[in-house]
C-alpha cells in the first residue's frame, strides 16, 4: 500500500458527563489531542426521521494507526472536530493489512 496523504487536522474529542445538581448531567467534550487524516465520502442515501426525509452521506476518515488502548486511538462514540465541522465516530477498523492506518466510519453532525 502506498503512503496516504493525511492533509486535514482534526481534534479527537471524548464525551464527559458532569452532574448538574438536579439529578441529571451536563455533557461536555474534552479534547484528547490532534490527529491528521483525510476524508473519503461514501454513497449518499436518504433516511426517514420524524416523518421527514434527511440526506445522509457516510464518511470514512482515515487516520494514522495507534495501538489499542492508546489515548490517541479513536473509538466509537468519540468525535473528530475540524473547525466548526464535527464528525461522530460510529466504528473504527484497520484500513490496511499492515495496520498503518485506521478507518473511522463517521457521520457529520448537523449535516442535512
Amino acid at each position: 500500500m502506498r503512503r496516504l496523504s493525511l492533509n486535514r487536522r482534526f481534534q479527537l474529542e471524548a464525551e464527559t458527563r458532569l452532574p448538574d445538581g438536579a439529578g441529571g448531567f451536563l455533557r461536555q467534550w474534552q479534547t484528547l489531542g490532534t490527529v491528521w487524516g483525510r476524508i473519503e465520502a461514501g454513497a449518499g442515501r436518504e433516511v426517514t426521521a420524524l416523518e421527514r426525509r434527511e440526506p445522509r452521506v457516510p464518511l470514512r476518515i482515515i487516520l494514522r494507526a495507534a495501538p489499542f488502548g492508546a489515548e490517541g486511538r479513536p473509538v466509537a462514540g468519540q468525535r473528530l472536530r475540524e473547525g466548526a465541522r464535527v464528525f461522530r465516530i460510529l466504528a473504527v477498523a484497520e484500513h490496511d493489512q499492515r495496520g498503518l492506518y485506521l478507518a473511522c466510519h463517521a457521520e457529520e453532525e448537523g449535516a442535512a
